[in-house]
């Protein structure tokens, strides 16, 4: 784990000068205000992934003044990432993401505490870091990573907000599986959207069926909204929603899901409790 020298965020209730002006134009928000910048800067959360999503969200967030953000992937910085992964730069090409991420987040906001992890995200490690933030981000490619990262907040009582990218296409939901509606029924999952991953080879990687490069900014400048939303708690959010992005008509829609009772993670007879399925 790397972790930049910037300075541990104050607890104090007062912001000091710097902060006051960086800060000013969410202060001046009803919505956000003194106290609700005050819960950004105390926040801690989990970016899985410093890619195509990771990379806009992560700007956004420290920009916004997330006191501590922990990133973990193990890829390191190619040219081909630039044409989306904003937050790198062609100096930084054969470094790893995280030590990349770190130093334009130290660089945006000094006030921010930075830690990266240089792994992937598993079974063994997942709980740890899930538990140890106050709202999780899944930027993540790939579908066993999403369903791991989906069920580990869900047994830790964690907010996730998770995106996926197609080529010229997105989508955002917000999960807090561990809170119920309006009506008393528990949240959804990331399973009552979608019960079962597709299958292998079905989906084509990003390297196979290309990326629209803004597309990523769009979408990832969302997840950073929905996750500064979760701490914050301002208007409606994406929870049981899910918000589907379409570049090619310009058109955004959202289709609305529910708690499925036959899920077997938080269903009438849940048959996951735990992550020892995803060490298969």
């Amino acid at each position: 784990m790397t972790t930049t020298d910037a300075p541990a965020p104050a607890r104090a209730s007062v912001f000091s000068a710097d902060e006051v002006e960086r800060y000013a134009r969410h202060l001046v928000l009803a919505e956000i205000g003194g106290p609700g910048q005050q819960k950004l800067k105390k926040a801690s959360m989990l970016v899985v992934g410093a890619g195509g999503l990771g990379a806009p969200a992560l700007l956004y967030l420290a920009a916004a003044g997330v006191g501590r953000l922990v990133v973990i992937d193990d890829d390191i910085v190619s040219l081909s990432n630039l044409q989306r992964q904003v937050i790198h730069t062609t100096e930084r090409i054969g470094q790893p993401k995280t030590e990349s991420a770190g130093a334009l987040v130290a660089a945006l906001n000094p006030h921010v505490v930075f830690e990266g992890v240089d792994a992937r995200i598993t079974a063994d490690n997942a709980m740890e870091l899930v538990s140890s933030v106050d709202v999780v981000i899944d930027g993540s490619d790939n579908f066993s990573t999403r369903y791991l990262v989906s069920d580990a907040c869900a047994l830790a009582g964690r907010p996730l907000v998770t995106a996926a990218l197609g080529r010229f296409d997105a989508t955002v939901t917000t999960l807090r599986p561990h809170e119920k509606n309006a009506d008393g029924t528990p949240n959804p999952t990331y399973r009552c959207l979608f019960p079962e991953p597709p299958p292998a080879g079905t989906v084509p990687t990003c390297a196979e069926a290309g990326i629209l490069g803004a597309l990523a900014g769009v979408a990832g400048s969302l997840v950073a909204l929905e996750a500064v939303r979760a701490v914050v708690g301002f208007g409606e959010g994406l929870v049981g929603r899910l918000l589907m992005i379409d570049t090619m008509s310009m058109r955004f829609e959202t289709l609305s899901y529910g708690w499925d009772p036959d899920n077997p993670l938080t269903g009438e007879s849940p048959t996951i409790t735990d992550l020892s399925a995803h060490r298969r």
